[in-house]
């Protein structure tokens, strides 16, 4: 008999095998899940409402679906928006209708790609909610806000996880190791190979183990080289809405980044053929000429909305080639992450300076009051100013000045460095002849 169950176990996938079975064991997501975090806090009161776990593939969010229904005495039922339609999810609801009045027990409805429902589907989930018959938690690898019908949205509560790093994947393999018995028969190179190629998925990365497991013979110990060959061995076939999908989205923005114009094209064309929708390869698109090519061309933005604009009135086949045009223009376009550093560097001093205000001298002063307690005073207006600039501080009182912005010596931020050091320049001589007619 206990040969029987371990054979079982053994032949369950290592990723099942190595599920959670209590939240303290989900990696990377402490900053949502953890005691003092916002679902956290939900699931230590016991009272759990709808809610939208918003991530990358692997991030672990069956999972914590899954354990919350657990800690809360939810029954949990798990459906598919890839799979699922109108009558499976009526069936649902009156399986949860029945379970609330003949049992007493809520049902917590987990919806894996929770966007791929229409608008009518999605508002179909509305009053079930409205009334408690289930506590709804979507999941989504797409942004909630352009995915999400508004009145969804506005009943639940979004969090957003994070894509597994590099920490978290040796956490991952350790627990690997230790489940198997055994060290992972691979180089320090081909273990951190391993981490990069996860791409921030937690799943993927234990499948890859177990098939290096299968792979090595006893003693042999694998190089960089034996890992590449196994994933080119077990590469998924494309499945727009699994794995295969992620696996060449990353493809096309690699080889964006890394201006291959020609495998950027390759691997568009491989999403087109293999019937991926367009407007998500637009999207994604779209997304890289502001995130990664940003001000260094600020033309790709443009050059972005004219694509997808021409998309949408040519349709395919016709605009497919909209689509390799704009693949084409940003692969050859220079690169900058300056101001998506700047907007996460805003963001982190913004959260950690939210209650300074601005300085009163530019502030509006309509009421009397305002005016008496010295709003909008000695405030300069630049275009009257020489040089059409004041220097003046436009950052809270007593706030050191940060500097956010860093552009590159690329492309239009070449130009862009130039006109900020400039501005910077003037703003420091002005403030410091300031400094001195204040002496």
């Amino acid at each position: 008999m206990e040969d029987t169950l371990f054979s079982a176990k053994m032949k369950r996938p290592l990723a099942d095998r190595l599920r959670p079975q209590k939240l303290g064991e989900v990696v990377g997501q402490d900053h949502v899940i953890g005691k003092d975090a916002p679902l956290g806090r939900m699931i230590s009161s016991g009272k759990v409402t709808s809610f939208i776990l918003w991530g990358p593939p692997g991030c672990g969010k069956t999972t914590i679906a899954r354990l919350i229904a657990e800690n809360t005495n939810l029954y949990f039922e798990q459906i598919s928006a890839v799979f699922s339609g109108v009558a499976d999810l009526k069936r649902v609801f009156q399986y949860a209708k029945d379970r609330r009045a003949n049992q007493g027990i809520g049902t917590l409805l987990f919806v894996d790609e929770i966007h791929r429902f229409n608008k009518s589907q999605q508002d179909g989930f509305l009053p079930y909610v409205e009334d408690g018959t289930i506590i709804l938690v979507g999941a989504t690898t797409e942004n909630p806000s352009f995915e999400l019908n508004a009145a969804l949205l506005s009943r639940c509560q979004v969090f957003v996880l994070n894509r597994l790093n590099e920490q978290d994947f040796e956490e991952l393999l350790q627990r690997a190791e230790r489940e198997q018995g055994m060290k992972l028969p691979v180089d320090d190179e081909a273990r951190e190979f391993m981490k990069q190629t996860a791409d921030g998925d937690g799943r993927y990365i234990l499948n890859l183990a177990e098939s290096v497991w299968s792979y090595a013979k006893e003693g042999e110990v694998f190089d960089k080289e034996n890992i590449v060959k196994i994933i080119r061995s077990r590469a998924p076939v494309y499945d727009k809405g699994r794995d295969g999908h992620y696996n060449l989205i990353s493809a096309v923005h690699k080889s964006l980044r890394g201006s291959d114009v020609d495998a950027a094209l390759y691997w568009v064309a491989r999403m087109i053929k293999s019937g991926e929708d367009p407007k998500y390869i637009l999207r994604r698109l779209t997304r890289f000429a502001v995130e990664d090519v940003s001000l260094a061309e600020p033309g790709a933005v443009v050059q972005a909305i004219a694509c997808w604009d021409t998309y949408e009135r040519l349709g395919s086949p016709e605009g497919d080639l909209a689509i390799m045009q704009l693949t084409a223009y940003l692969a050859t376009a220079p690169k900058s992450a300056g101001v998506y550093k700047a907007m996460h560097a805003a963001f982190d001093l913004a959260k950690s300076t939210g209650s300074l205000m601005p300085p009163k001298n530019i502030l509006n002063a309509p009421t009397k009051l305002m005016k008496d307690l010295g709003y909008h005073e000695g405030y300069e207006y630049d275009p009257d100013c020489e040089d059409g600039f004041s220097g003046a501080n436009y950052f809270p009182e007593g706030m050191r000045r940060p500097k956010l912005y860093h552009p590159v010596d690329r492309g239009f931020e070449r130009e862009i460095k130039k006109r900020v050091e400039y501005f910077d320049k003037l703003r420091a001589e002005k403030q410091k002849a300031k400094g001195k007619a204040d002496e």
